[in-house]
């Protein structure tokens, strides 16, 4: 006798035609080809896709497929290549490449994150993060009912250069990428080096990327120098992210050739608030003073305290080359060490900051308000001011502790309304986020040498407490003016998603916090008696990020919605001209409708919102890149010690840790501990160990020690110090 067949068995019986065996070869068909739209094939290719082993059931495909052509549900050419014909459902979306093995498509029109689509990568046709792409959707949902689906097209490309450090062999080179979710080395011929040598910073762009090849190849367009110098890190993150170096000579010239000047018929057009006390408050490295605020009494009792602004558009005029280079940068960008500003520095530090003991043109809100912060009346219009002193927020503060000095009493009164004014925004629902915000101490080389939490006092809520009152007000008087029908540009921020509030509540339960998700006012009083229980405590950052990550993200937009994190029905930018697009949107709009204006069309205000929203998100990114750098760095530099920490995120790759004493945050990769193997329970966000049950959990205290620094990916490694974590 033969020695029995080690292949594998089709799974088919051979006996006799019974319809049992066509069934399943017409069912596992049916599934072959709804899992490959599009493609079509031949008989034999059927076979050995489908592993058709044995004589039967290879005899049984014709038949199987004659029957499926006549229930409709494939079709075949002349040529006998047989293929789907079930209808596709096909989305537009954007590439979220969260890792080596697979990436979500978010669709353009997403109402909930159910409705992303997995896409593996073998399927995303070189598809990068970021990309717009157009996708098929597969029939057969994944695991946890989870669409999937594959890239057919690539419809636009989010970036074609990338940073890296460039890695030379004896017959070509790659560019490892420093973006995180970019996943492939670029490929880089010896001849378009343009000179940069093993282990530079650089700037590639992709050249081109062929089918079946593994990585895409790119030509070096710039070097950027030695990776780990402080300039050439910063500059690779500028270069990331597309920020600009400088400004073009043109913009500048054109800045330079406006006047200083102020024409007596241009102050006879406004409101001279010269003769009232004025006063500018900012951080002591600022030089763009923005915002003022003059106060005096009036004579029946009530006082006016005026919130004036840099009228930047009387400088900035449309269609001019600086406008349009302030459209596109649309915001300024705060990196550790600089400031890339949205307007030329002769306009930001010069025309139109409000330096002390000098004429200025301003746009201003001006409120009578009572003892009890009530606002009897308020006036909007176009100013001259004359800023009396220039404090910084230690000086401000200084003199009202001690009650004396340079507009102390003044100070007082002003503060005093100030926390009326906050008490009724919390009252009527509003959410204190006290975020810790850290800055780092640098020597002349840029290298960290110390770490500072910056403590929010009575003064930065003062001045924020009458921003956001004349951002409020603003909005409102053009909402009122057309009942919302009037083009504006608001600042908006929806009511929190229910299951990201829900996740950060159970969270929270973790350290004894108990938060309302159903009512929308009990959330708002949950998270502020939430945030007034952390203060000082080591859960304080990382439940204050999470509150926020389970936040809607606010946004620039025409329609006048809520800001629910404020408790405003109608709010905007009004404040801050010299460092935000939009605020100069606003002030345009503004005094169109001052004049008697009629509503312009929508759209095109709309586009510059949406581009202001998405240049907004863009810096942001980089400023929280350039904090991430110094993390590293400064851990990197930081004693070797044991240090405690919180766990901020668990992941099925790792665990990440934010020490306590650095707010830096690292990760304890999950392949690193050795002492089981753990399973990853994403409902609960924890590891499970298959053995000894060691559960690893959402906001556990850990002490950990660092075991790697690597600043090209700005990561932190990290190991538990001890097995009971």
């Amino acid at each position: 006798m033969g020695r029995k067949s080690g292949r594998k068995k089709s799974g088919f019986k051979k006996k006799g035609s019974k319809p049992t065996d066509i069934e399943q070869l017409k069912l596992k068909l049916t599934q072959f080809f709804d899992n490959n739209f599009g493609e079509a094939y031949t008989e034999k290719q059927l076979i050995k896709k489908l592993v058709l082993r044995d004589a039967h059931t290879k005899k049984l495909l014709n038949p199987a497929l004659r029957e499926l052509i006549d229930e409709g549900k494939i079709s075949c050419t002349p040529r006998n290549l047989y293929s789907s014909t079930a209808e596709p459902e096909f989305i537009i979306g954007e590439v979220d490449f969260v890792n080596p093995r697979f990436a979500f498509v978010i669709p353009s029109n997403q109402e909930k994150k159910e409705d992303d689509i997995m896409v593996k990568e073998a399927d995303l046709k070189s598809a990068l993060d970021g990309d717009k792409v157009r996708v098929m959707i597969l029939p057969k949902r994944g695991r946890g009912n989870r669409r999937e689906g594959k890239v057919l097209e690539i419809m636009e490309r989010s970036r074609d250069e990338f940073v890296g450090r460039v890695e030379i062999s004896p017959r070509f080179a790659f560019v490892v990428p420093d973006f995180k979710k970019m996943h492939h080395d670029i490929f880089v011929r010896k001849s378009d080096l343009e000179g940069a040598q093993h282990n530079q910073k650089v700037v590639v762009k992709l050249t081109e990327w062929k089918e079946g090849d593994k990585s895409p190849s790119g030509k070096i367009i710039h070097v950027l120098g030695k990776a780990g110098d402080h300039e050439v890190e910063i500059h690779s993150i500028m270069a990331e992210f597309g920020l600009p170096f400088d400004y073009p000579e043109e913009i500048e010239a054109e800045a330079e050739n406006i006047s200083e000047v102020i024409p007596e018929a241009e102050i006879k057009k406004r409101k001279d608030f010269r003769d009232i006390d004025t006063f500018t408050i900012d951080p002591a490295d600022a030089k763009d003073f923005d915002d003022a605020i003059s106060f005096r009494y009036l004579d029946n009792g009530n006082m006016e305290i005026g919130v004036h602004i840099a009228d930047v558009t009387h400088y900035v005029k449309p269609k001019t080359l600086m406008e349009k280079e302030a459209y596109d940068r649309a915001t300024s960008v705060y990196l550790v060490d600089r400031t890339i500003p949205m307007l030329p520095e002769r306009l930001s530090n010069g025309l139109c900051s409000l330096r002390p003991n000098e004429d200025k043109l301003t746009f201003s809100c001006v409120f009578e308000m009572t003892d009890q912060a009530e606002v009897k009346d308020f006036w909007i219009g176009r100013t001259v001011i004359h800023s009396n002193r220039r404090f910084t927020y230690e000086e401000a503060q200084e003199n009202m502790d001690a009650e004396s000095g340079d507009y102390a009493k003044d100070l007082l009164k002003i503060n005093a309304l100030a926390k009326l004014l906050r008490g009724a925004r919390f009252k009527k629902g509003a959410i204190n986020f006290e975020t810790v915000e850290v800055k780092f101490q640098l020597d002349e080389s840029g290298t960290p040498t110390g770490l500072i939490i910056k403590e929010r006092k009575d003064v930065h809520k003062l001045i924020e407490e009458f921003m956001l009152l004349a951002n409020k007000t603003v909005a409102t008087y053009i909402y009122d003016k057309n009942k919302g029908k009037s083009t504006f540009v608001y600042r908006v921020h929806d009511y929190p998603d229910l299951e990201k509030l829900a996740t950060f509540s159970n969270f929270a339960k973790k350290f004894g916090h108990e938060i309302k998700i159903l009512d929308e006012k009990k959330v708002s009083n949950s998270l502020n008696k939430l945030m007034d229980e952390i203060v000082g405590k080591p859960e304080q950052n990382i439940l204050e990020q999470l509150a926020i990550r389970s936040m809607a993200k606010a946004k620039y937009t025409t329609e006048p919605k809520q800001h629910f994190g404020l408790a405003f029905d109608h709010y905007t930018h009004f404040t801050s001209p010299i460092r935000r697009y939009p605020d100069m949107m606003v002030h345009r709009l503004l005094q169109h409708y001052l004049d008697g204006g009629k509503p312009p069309e929508n759209q095109a205000w709309e586009e510059k919102c949406v581009h202001s929203s998405e240049r907004e998100k863009r810096a942001a990114d980089s400023e929280r890149a350039s904090i991430k750098y110094k993390q590293v760095e400064y851990m990197k530099l930081a004693e070797d010690k044991d240090y405690a920490g919180i766990i901020t995120g668990v992941t099925e790759w790792g665990v990440y840790v934010e020490i306590s004493e650095t707010k830096c945050e690292g990760m304890v990769r999950v392949q690193d501990l050795t002492d089981d193997y753990y399973d990853f329970d994403e409902k609960n966000m924890r590891l499970i160990g298959a053995k000894n049950k060691r559960m690893i959990t959402l906001g556990d205290k850990v002490e950990v020690r660092v075991t790697r620094t690597d600043i090209d990916r700005r990561t932190i490694d990290l190991e538990f110090v001890n097995d009971d974590k």
